[in-house]
C-alpha cells in the first residue's frame, strides 16, 4: 500500500474526522463512527478512493 496522501491532506482528515468524532459523542449519535474514516487514512496516509481515482497529493510518492 504506497502512500498517496500528502501532509496537508493529512491533517486536514484528521482534523475532520476528530470535529466528527466529537459531535458524535456530544449529541450522542452513532454516526460520531463515521469520523474514524478520515481518521485512520490519515494515519495510514492511503485513501482507497484516491486510488481509484488516481489522485495523488504528496509530492514524493
Amino acid at each position: 500500500m504506497n502512500r498517496n496522501m500528502g501532509p496537508v491532506d493529512r491533517i486536514i482528515r484528521a482534523v475532520i474526522g476528530i470535529i466528527v468524532i466529537v459531535l458524535g459523542i456530544v449529541y450522542q449519535n452513532w454516526l460520531g463512527i463515521a469520523g474514524l474514516i478520515p481518521l485512520i487514512t490519515s494515519g495510514i496516509g492511503f485513501c482507497p478512493l484516491y486510488r481509484i481515482l488516481g489522485i495523488k497529493t504528496c509530492s514524493n510518492c
